[in-house]
């Protein structure tokens, strides 16, 4: 039994990062032990999560690794924890593109049985506040609204304006917080500048975010109504169990030989996981090393296989390009035949060049910014045999960039998609699968397998 509220809104821009983040670190600072979760692919938001609770910030993704998987995920995440608390996506009702509810945040609150809290920006409204309320509210009754959260409040007379409107709701107001420059967090082509590139800012803003939530919010009437849950009857996911599952039969590689040794790209260029991955890799008997491709010149020694996620490489273009011993050792490690994964970020740095700086060279491809946002999930199935999954196997993904890889596919693309349009992406030479897409391992536990046995 974890106490759980999630946090919601009628669209985005209403302020639920600042809200969850800031109830993440003032019930933190009240000795609770708290989960961070946020519901969708975002990547961003759980490094601000992470640092407001001390835990790992972990998604919740119906779309990519299923309804069934949503709750063993919480409750793997919240082991150990007083309260959870769960950021939403988006608009409360808004999920993958033609889906119906699927991947939405009340679709998440219904299979976790969480109340929602609704936090509204009130900064152009008053009255009408309680009909839009009202309607979240009652739209589908299997979705508990637990209370509203007003943000950018103006003034006294603003709120008094507000309260009344809502009085007549059945919606209790557990909070209402002023317009604060100080919680503001600066945004860019892909969203929120991460933790990671801002860290001594990041404490202050996650700081302040928890002093507007105590001084604003009820918090002791928040805490009641995240105890109010009922129980959630459901085995804890566990990445050894997924792992065996996803097995070959011939033994995980630490029964077969010693672990190898997996790096995987870390710092401020890469800072997009998900935490279950790594956990996967070592479940699936791997050593998990993290290197910093921005200071490191070298890969960890002993290196047999290597990762590098999702990220920024457009920021830091001319700083990696100055690292041209660490891109060397990448191009060699590659060339080697070793399994390279590599997403999005990952892409474009195994390019040629990026911007027209040099980069790794491992493929015959240039990379560039675009002023065109690539963005949403993606069905597919993989065009050609590589490290992480056979020919015709299938997985469920995202892409979220404004950069282009010209060609946008090699000889032996990665992955056919459906959706918006039916292409090829992607490349597999050698030991190399690079991508656009991002995935989620824990939603096809048998890519980690596959990729430890490659490099075992």
């Amino acid at each position: 039994m974890v106490a759980r509220l999630v946090i919601a809104a009628p669209s985005s821009g209403a302020g639920k990062t600042t809200v969850a983040t800031g109830l993440m670190a003032a019930f933190a600072g009240r000795g609770l032990a708290v989960s961070p979760h946020k519901v969708g692919p975002d990547y961003i938001d759980p490094g601000y999560h992470a640092l407001a609770t001390g835990r790992p910030g972990r998604n919740l993704d119906a779309y990519m690794c299923g309804t069934g998987l949503i709750a063993p995920l919480f409750a793997h995440g919240a082991r150990g924890c007083d309260l959870a608390v769960v950021e939403g996506v988006m608009g409360l009702y808004d999920g993958a593109a033609d889906q119906g509810e699927l991947a939405s945040t009340a679709q998440v609150a219904k299979l976790l049985k969480a109340p929602v809290v609704l936090v509204v920006d009130a900064s152009s409204q008053s009255r009408s506040v309680a009909a839009l309320v009202h309607g979240f509210a009652s739209w589908d009754p299997e979705v508990r609204i637990g209370g509203v959260i007003l943000n950018k409040v103006a003034t006294d007379r603003h709120e008094h304006l507000l309260r009344e409107a809502l009085g007549e709701s059945g919606v209790p107001v557990l909070g209402v917080l002023r317009r604060a420059p100080a919680v503001a967090t600066p945004s860019r082509h892909l969203g929120l500048v991460p933790v990671a590139e801002r860290q001594a800012q990041a404490v202050e803003a996650v700081a302040a975010q928890a002093e507007q939530v105590r001084a604003g919010c009820d918090l002791d009437a928040l805490w009641a109504l995240a105890r109010s849950a009922p129980p959630l009857p459901v085995e804890p996911w566990a990445p050894e169990a997924a792992g065996r599952a996803g097995a070959s039969g011939s033994g995980t590689p630490a029964e077969r030989s010693s672990a190898p040794r997996v790096a995987v790209a870390g710092g401020a260029a890469f800072t997009f996981s998900y935490a279950e991955h790594a956990e996967l890799l070592r479940a699936a008997g791997a050593e998990v090393v993290t290197f910093d491709p921005l200071r490191d010149e070298a890969l960890p020694e002993g290196t047999r296989g290597l990762v590098i996620g999702g990220g920024f490489p457009e920021v830091y273009g001319p700083e990696l390009s100055a690292n041209e011993r660490l891109r060397k050792a990448v191009a060699e490690l590659a060339a080697s035949g070793a399994p390279v994964v590599a997403e999005c970020a990952g892409l474009l740095y195994l390019a040629r060049s990026l911007d027209g700086a040099p980069m790794c060279g491992v493929l015959d491809a240039d990379a560039r910014m675009s002023e065109r946002l690539t963005l949403g999930y993606r069905d597919a199935v993989a065009v050609s045999d590589s490290v992480l999954v056979p020919a015709g196997a299938r997985m469920r993904g995202h892409e979220f960039h404004r950069t282009v890889i010209e060609p946008d596919a090699g000889a032996r693309a990665a992955w056919g998609l459906r959706q918006p349009v039916r292409r090829v992406e992607g490349f597999v030479q050698d030991g190399v699968h690079a991508s656009y897409v991002h995935t989620h391992w824990a939603g096809s536990p048998e890519v980690a397998v596959r990729f430890v046995e490659h490099c075992a």
